[in-house]
């Protein structure tokens, strides 16, 4: 018996058996006194198998979509990549199986047949996010109309003009009431005429804005197509510095990596590969290239469900303006109470005068006029009251800032804008792209036992101060162990691509002088080893000119150094590296740190022939070539406006997702941190208490490794509990809650007015 169950049921385990065991082991239970109770206590395996049957099938499509030739609708597609469901994607029968069921192919794309493209957009809609229709130019009549100092003037000229005419006659009665009319109209017309230009402009920036065209497969061709004609199917080429225009699935690609930061806020890259194949529209291919396959356009997408959320609300009014309600108000208030009080004492002695002559119950034609008389002079004191000339003259100083800020290209949405920008108390910056120009580039360079200012490099007398070996390896090094490239395009203009760090130390070796293509041509690549993040480097092996091989490196400086026995001196000549030299070098990498640079180190060596191309590439032994240091530089005219903001007593504020060391580097440098100021780190922001917010805030000039949530906090309770009137400046979609929170939302160039 024991060898039997052995045999027969060894794999009958304690959890998760095969069905077919189970099985197995119930028929051989088969003379069981009432067998319900007995096995009540174990799975129901006729239940799990439908159970099995239903998931497996639990997926249907709509009617519609399977007459159209689909097999999958919009709102479960969206449901895949919006969650990274990858169980549902593998239900699917993953990327393959979805693109069967859109009746598409990986390598062709959709058919261009008219028909047939026009059934897809039926089904599952156009890479279009709704928007709100344009405004006509009364309906800025209508809305500048809804001011409560305008409305009152506005009844005041009515009973002016009517008691004016009553009283003198046309035309000269009229005069006052067709005074206040007049000066109404100016007010109304000037905004309202400010405000439809504004939106005339932006109108065209969004124009503007949309002519953007990505490369697709359709029908078998490759060719250019604008991102609002995409269509769920479709095949996208996407390379570095790409949008990605929709939601959809990775096919194919080479090191992939995309920036989520404009989504997500996090800086760190995802890698998209066959395990990971979700991308969502709105981010950027950091790195790489790759083939994908749409699957979700439009409001669908992750970035039109953001767009929905920030849909306008009714627009605040500005301080001004309320306070400019506010008196308006109180001292319409005030002229209608003594305007009232007026008119019944002077009424009253009427009523008293012909009490004592006795004729109190026969009002003649004259006691009429006398009292139309007595009403013009209680009018006259509500309309002397009210100032007509106040609202012209705020609309005309806030119509000429306008023009001026225009000017100075800033088109400003709103009229009222101008005002509250003047109001603003706090100002809180977004750094990357606001504060800097979010360009990296090489700042200082450490070689041949000097530093060196890049800048000075355009000189050039200083290039011929370089060794001709150093230089020679140094460029060597830059234009073949990288994984960016320098191409021309069709106005034979020189365009770098590639990661912001890669982009920046080839502008750097363009800048000494050295060509791509000729550096590329001279050396023959024989194996690379890609940006490695574990190990903080990357290398390449290159079949030399002169013969034999050589292998270049570069990547983060400690690490590098440590591999290092020889160093390039300051005759171009290669010298041991001693005790001495090291120190000099990571006090060099120190420096750079201190003044917020990101430091690189390129090394080499020379391997002989020894060396396949199947071995790994030598982890030492290494000659240090130089010490580079990488900086996004600050804006010019940064410090200068942030000390104008200080004397004006309006306080500004970094906030950053950036680590602390480099946010309060770059801080420093414009000004903004000061002696008795205080930085802090988002995470440990959001762990405080609302009493200790109210404390820390006033003091905080720096937030950094912020989440768009964290900004968001910042802006609320500098509104609402501090009464504060905030400003904030932004380039993402990181910003937009904060941009949204504030009294006035300052968004820096093309993908800030996109948010």
């Amino acid at each position: 018996m024991e060898s039997l169950l052995n045999d027969e049921f060894v794999d009958v385990k304690a959890k998760n058996s095969s069905e077919d065991a189970l099985r197995r082991w119930r028929s051989l239970c088969w003379l069981v006194k009432n067998p319900k109770r007995r096995f009540r206590f174990t799975a129901n395996l006729n239940k799990r198998s439908e159970a099995q049957a239903i998931r497996r099938v639990s997926y249907t499509p709509p009617e519609e979509v399977k007459s159209a030739g689909f097999e999958i609708c919009a709102d479960e597609l969206g449901s895949i990549v919006e969650s990274r469901n990858k169980k549902k994607l593998k239900d699917h029968g993953g990327v393959d199986g979805i693109t069967k069921k859109l009746s598409t192919s990986t390598i062709n794309g959709i058919p261009i047949d008219e028909h047939l493209v026009n059934r897809r957009k039926d089904i599952y809609g156009v890479n279009r996010f709704i928007e709100s229709p344009p405004k006509g130019f009364l309906i800025f009549v209508w809305e500048a109309l809804q001011d409560m100092t305008l409305m009152i003037l506005g009844v005041c000229a009515v009973v002016s003009l009517f008691v004016g005419i009553l009283m003198e006659g046309w035309p000269k009665g009229a005069h006052d009431g067709l005074g206040i009319a007049a000066s109404i109209f100016l007010v109304v017309f000037v905004t309202a005429t400010s405000d439809y230009r504004q939106s005339l402009q932006f109108k065209d920036l969004d124009k503007e804005k949309k002519k953007i065209t990505i490369q697709v497969t359709r029908d078998g061709c490759r060719q250019k197509l604008s991102i609002y004609d995409l269509l769920p199917g479709d095949i996208v080429h996407l390379s570095i510095g790409d949008q990605v225009p929709a939601d959809g699935l990775f096919i194919s690609g080479y090191s992939a990596v995309i920036d989520e930061s404009s989504l997500t806020g996090e800086s760190e890259p995802i890698h998209v590969n066959p395990e990971h194949p979700f991308l969502l529209s709105g981010t950027k291919v950091q790195d790489g290239s790759l083939k994908m396959l749409v699957t979700t356009v439009g409001m669908r997408t992750q970035w039109g469900k953001l767009m929905a959320t920030l849909s306008e609300e009714g627009d605040d009014e500005t301080p001004l303006q309320v306070k400019l309600n506010g008196v308006a108000t109180v001292i319409g208030k005030i002229g209608l109470f003594f305007a009232v009080i007026t008119f019944a004492v002077m009424v009253q002695g009427l009523f008293t005068r012909k009490l004592q002559d006795g004729s109190l119950w026969s009002l003649s034609g004259d006691d009429a006029v006398e009292i139309l008389e007595y009403f013009a002079i209680a009018v006259t004191i509500v309309v002397v009251a009210v100032p007509e000339g106040l609202p012209l003259a705020v609309t005309l100083s806030l119509a000429f800032a306008m023009k001026k800020m225009m000017n100075d290209k800033a088109l400003v949405r709103h009229l009222a804008a101008c005002e509250t920008m003047g109001s603003a108390t706090t100002i809180c910056s977004d750094k990357t792209g606001t504060l800097t120009t979010n360009h990296m580039t090489v700042v200082k360079v450490h070689m041949c036992g000097k530093t060196v200012e890049a800048s000075s490099f355009k000189e050039p007398h200083m290039a011929s101060e370089i060794p001709d070996s150093a230089r020679k390896v140094l460029l060597e090094s830059i234009f073949n162990n990288t994984g960016g490239e320098v191409v021309k395009t069709k106005d034979k203009k020189i365009e770098i691509l590639g990661s912001p760090t890669e982009t920046a130390i080839l502008e750097f070796g363009l800048l000494l002088g050295g060509d791509f293509m000729t550096e590329r041509e001279a050396a023959k690549i024989v194996k690379v080893e890609p940006f490695n993040s574990s190990k903080k480097r990357m290398a390449v092996i290159l079949e030399i000119p002169s013969g034999g091989l050589r292998a270049h490196c570069k990547g983060a400086s400690e690490i590098i150094l440590a591999a290092c026995d020889k160093v390039v001196d300051s005759n171009g000549d290669v010298a041991p590296l001693d005790k001495s030299s090291v120190e000099h070098l990571n006090a060099t990498i120190e420096d750079f740190a201190n003044d917020a640079l990101r430091t690189l180190c390129l090394v080499y060596q020379d391997l002989g022939d020894s060396f396949s191309a199947g071995s790994p590439i030598p982890t030492d032994g290494y000659t240090c070539i130089g010490i580079i240091g990488i900086k996004d530089p600050v804006r010019p005219g940064v410090k200068e406006a942030v000390a104008i903001c200080r004397a004006a007593g309006v306080t500004v504020r970094m906030v950053t997702g950036d680590n602390i060391n480099t946010a309060k580097a770059i801080a420093r440098e414009c000004g903004i941190l000061t002696k008795d100021g205080l930085a802090i780190e988002g995470p440990e922001f959001r762990q405080k208490s609302e009493e200790e917010l109210t404390e820390l805030i006033p003091k905080m000039q720096v937030m950094a490794r912020s989440s768009p949530m964290d900004k968001h906090t910042l802006v609320k309770h500098l509104r609402t509990t501090l009464q504060e009137v905030v400003a904030v400046t932004g380039d993402g979609t990181n910003d937009a809650p904060a941009l949204h929170e504030a009294d006035i939302g300052l968004a820096m160039g093309i993908s800030g007015t996109e948010v």
